[in-house]
């Protein structure tokens, strides 16, 4: 069945939607800030709203069409990260302007240059509504790009934003010149932190070793495609973060998530080295070999498992 799909954010990745979509013979409708005005218009007539857009304008986006929302068309988030000023997830920010309409959640090991090269990639729909999960994962599959569906949205969501952070730090190791050792134990570490976040924001264990979890981290942590890792090469060139971001000239998500996840753990006593050392770079705290001295040199103390806070 072809969808009347109304797709917010023209940026890489909703570009990537659009063409993928629009191949599978869906009708696709584009919407950008840049274009001015409203997306409301577009509302009417949709089977279907996906918002790709940055996680900066997920709130004055949802504020503003959350009042005008056909209550039975469904929207499908694909935003990652974490809020800075509410300290939740972009699905959690649409929830609170549309309180009853179905929502699922499209996030995986998806970088935007390979599907537009045509190269095989999976993905998931996560939903805590199944029938709908279920429902977009058949509409909207393609030859290339592979989806499964499970019931845990803000996990899947908390293991998406968070990896951009991982992968951030990866590119600072890789940028230092520190060899795959280092990065896999970065990693490794990365991932219990990814964990603890996931399961206190009541996410399934189960979701951080799939594709939105590990799968994700494989992809943008290790990828010079990825730009949240090129962004961590040029801070560990030496660049602050504005310059580093001008290079990139795109929307970079680490740095936020970083700061509202730090954010997130001072609140709750969490301790999140990896975080803590990513967000005193950005700040001018610290250089970048300081910040992974500082990771490196931590007391000795056992191994705990992914999802346990991490000790002092």
């Amino acid at each position: 069945m072809a969808l009347r799909i109304t797709l917010l954010g023209r940026g890489a990745w909703g570009s990537t939607l659009a063409r993928l979509w629009q191949d599978g013979g869906h009708a696709v409708r584009l919407w950008s800030r840049r274009d001015g005005g409203t997306a409301q218009p577009l509302l009417l007539g949709s089977d279907l709203i996906v918002s790709a857009v940055s996680m900066a304008a997920v709130e004055g986006i949802a504020e503003q069409l959350g009042p005008h929302w056909p209550s039975d068309v469904p929207l499908l988030s694909c935003s990652k990260g974490i809020d800075l000023e509410r300290h939740c997830t972009a699905s959690q920010l649409w929830r609170r302007h549309l309180p009853a309409v179905p929502l699922a959640v499209l996030s995986g090991p998806n970088l935007a240059d390979e599907l537009d090269r045509g190269l095989p990639a999976a993905s998931v729909v996560a939903s805590s509504e199944s029938l709908l999960a279920h429902t977009l994962q058949h509409q909207l599959r393609a030859p290339h790009l592979r989806l499964y569906t499970n019931a845990d949205p803000i996990g899947t969501e908390a293991a998406g934003a968070l990896k951009n952070v991982m992968a951030l730090a990866a590119g600072i190791s890789d940028g230092l010149g520190l060899g795959a050792n280092a990065r896999a134990s970065l990693l490794c570490r990365g991932l219990a932190e990814i964990g603890l976040v996931l399961n206190a924001l009541g996410g399934q264990s189960s979701t951080l070793y799939g594709l939105a979890g590990l799968g994700d981290l494989l992809a943008t942590a290790t990828s010079p495609l990825s730009r949240n890792y090129r962004f961590g090469l040029a801070l560990a060139a030496g660049q602050d973060e504005a310059r580093a971001l001008n290079g990139i000239d795109a929307t970079v998500e680490g740095p936020r998530t970083a700061r509202a996840t730090l954010a997130l753990a001072e609140r709750h006593g969490w301790r999140l080295p990896i975080c803590e050392q990513v967000v005193r770079l950005l700040d001018g705290e610290i250089d970048a070999s300081r910040a992974v001295r500082a990771l490196m040199e931590r007391d000795l103390r056992p191994e705990q498992a992914v999802g346990e806070a991490p000790g002092d």
